[in-house]
């Protein structure tokens, strides 16, 4: 059983009507498995009404989910998810949708499929040699002179400070549909995301300031010391550490750099700012955005799960424009996504996406049914029309 306040949040998602308030009350209740299994249910009733609703085929929909209800009737704690019954409106939602396809429920009218590419992790040495990175089994970290400075286990880089080590900067690069977790010298951890990469000393000089450059985005627990400031330079922004763990989003494409704040301090400061600006700091459960065009640095409280779910295998989205889900969804999956219809760029959705248990496919026929977003799978390419 659920609280009725919880259950009135859900009717609200359903119904398009919840506010960021209600999103970020459901996302900390969704961190518990046990509602999480609570929600699926609902979404199980939910999309199969939605489906009827817009499948030709009623009667064969209607005998489906009639069996599905006779299933949950069984069972005492799910009879009070029949009340969504009145609440048929439409809502983007994608937790749950796994087991849906599981019960042939969602139907893919798309025979072809999209078939992920697949790149290499590369680690770039000092003197400019690559090599790639398997994500298992383990191996030696070997430096330009031959000496072991680090190893790989399975899907992390682990660097040791040794005297009288050689100084010279790696830079690991992770490609789309792929992450990578990293250990510097110092004890700090890096989890790197999609397409990003970062650019680091293999060791981390006496007294000086420890810098590494990241592009694209990477989650960071910091190792505090005294007389060592940890520097993340992302462009035109430097993140000043004061030992904590937060996450960084700096993508090409980007129009700003975020930073979100889960514990700790942190100061963002630009040399392109206003001369006025001094250095940002954060405080936890805050987020520091840089806009990139006119170098202002603004900071707002934000429910920091929603921008590390991905770290978990979740892509969530919260009032993101059509246009900026294409994206994310490219670098995680590692396809082609092509968008035709110009006026579905800019509509905004809200959605969670259970990466490890979707594929693509399953996401772009969600859209379909529910949406009706026309796509075609053309020589490997999905293509909205």
């Amino acid at each position: 059983m659920i609280s009725k306040d919880i259950e009135n949040r859900i009717i609200k998602y359903f119904t398009q009507s919840a506010d960021v308030e209600d999103l970020d009350i459901l996302n900390n209740w969704l961190l518990d498995d046990k509602n999480q299994k609570i929600f699926k249910s609902y979404v199980k009733t939910h999309f199969s009404i939605n489906l009827a609703m817009n499948n030709s085929e009623f009667d064969k929909v209607k005998e489906k989910l009639l069996e599905e209800i006779n299933k949950d009737k069984k069972q005492s704690s799910k009879i009070r998810m029949l009340s969504v019954f009145k609440y048929a409106a439409i809502a983007v939602l994608f937790l749950g949708v796994g087991f849906l396809m599981k019960n042939k429920l969602l139907v893919n009218e798309t025979a072809n499929v999209v078939v992920p590419r697949e790149d290499s992790i590369v680690l770039e040495l000092g003197n400019g040699e690559q090599q790639v990175i398997t994500e298992t089994g383990t191996a030696k970290i070997v430096g330009t002179l031959g000496e072991v400075i680090g190893n790989k286990k399975d899907d992390q880089l682990i660097y040791e400070s040794q005297e009288n080590q050689i100084l010279e900067y790696n830079t690991l690069s992770v490609p789309n549909g792929k992450q990578f977790g990293i250990v510097l010298s110092d004890g700090t951890r890096v989890h790197l995301n999609a397409g990003s990469s970062i650019t680091y000393p293999t060791v981390f000089e006496k007294d000086a300031i420890r810098r590494v450059v990241l592009r694209g985005e990477a989650f960071f627990d910091v190792i505090h010391e005294n007389n060592r400031q940890f520097v993340v330079n992302v462009q035109d922004l430097d993140v000043k550490v004061y030992g904590t763990k937060f996450n960084v989003t700096n993508y090409h494409e980007d129009k700003q750099t975020e930073v979100v704040l889960v514990e700790g301090s942190v100061g963002l400061s630009s040399k392109e700012s206003k001369k006025d600006l001094k250095e940002v700091f954060l405080e936890p459960g805050y987020m520091g955005v840089f806009n990139k065009t006119d170098k202002n640095i603004i900071n707002q409280k934000v429910n920091t799960a929603l921008y590390t779910s991905w770290m978990k295998g979740n892509l969530v989205f919260r009032n993101v424009s059509f246009e900026n889900i294409i994206q994310k969804l490219e670098r995680h999956y590692n396809v082609v996504i092509i968008n035709n219809n110009v006026a579905l760029a800019n509509e905004r959705f809200n959605a969670t996406i259970e990466t490890k248990h979707e594929t693509i496919e399953e996401v772009f026929s969600y859209f379909n049914k529910v949406y009706q977003i026309e796509y075609q799978i053309v020589e490997n390419k999905i293509i909205i029309n």
